[in-house]
């Protein structure tokens, strides 16, 4: 058995993820991995214990950048079992530099959405709000295909802790 405490947190976060990706490419979105992880293959395991401004902005460069109609939108994808997501989650390392940046909140019985700016006006994301991301007005044409997508979080996460 694995010893490493995160590996399970990366697991479940690489499985939103990629429901997440999918879900946007169905919706006709073109979608580009961004992240750390993509962007820059390697620098993870470089960076550890390294300090300062670049460091951080790299930690925290959004998992994805989604074009639909001459718009773009930064997507930082989380998993959270318990549905709640707020501005302490996103600010592990200081202040967050990707301003407009969405964040997509995986659940194991919902697909949720709130922006940075939301956040900062101490807005959150909890288990009983209505933050539903096809509510979200960049979203709200796809409502049925968040649905769908919703019922394979649910099939992936329903028995995970």
């Amino acid at each position: 058995m694995n010893k490493n405490k995160w590996v399970p947190g990366v697991i479940k976060g690489r499985i939103a993820e990629t429901i997440v990706e999918q879900l946007f490419i169905s919706m006709g979105f073109q979608v580009f991995k961004y992240g750390m992880e993509n962007s820059i293959p390697g620098i993870a395991d470089l960076l550890k214990g390294v300090r300062g401004d670049v460091s951080k902005n790299i930690r925290q460069m959004p998992d994805f950048v989604v074009f639909k109609d001459k718009e773009a939108h930064f997507i930082e994808v989380k998993y959270r079992k318990s549905g709640k997501l707020d501005l302490k989650d996103i600010e592990n390392y200081g202040d967050y530099p990707f301003t407009n940046a969405l964040f997509v909140l995986v659940t194991p019985k919902h697909i949720k959405c709130i922006s940075y700016k939301e956040l900062k006006e101490d807005k959150k994301i909890h288990e009983k709000c209505r933050n539903w991301l096809g509510n979200r007005k960049e979203f709200e044409t796809c409502k049925e295909l968040i649905r769908e997508y919703c019922e394979y979080a649910l099939k992936f996460f329903e028995n995970v802790d």
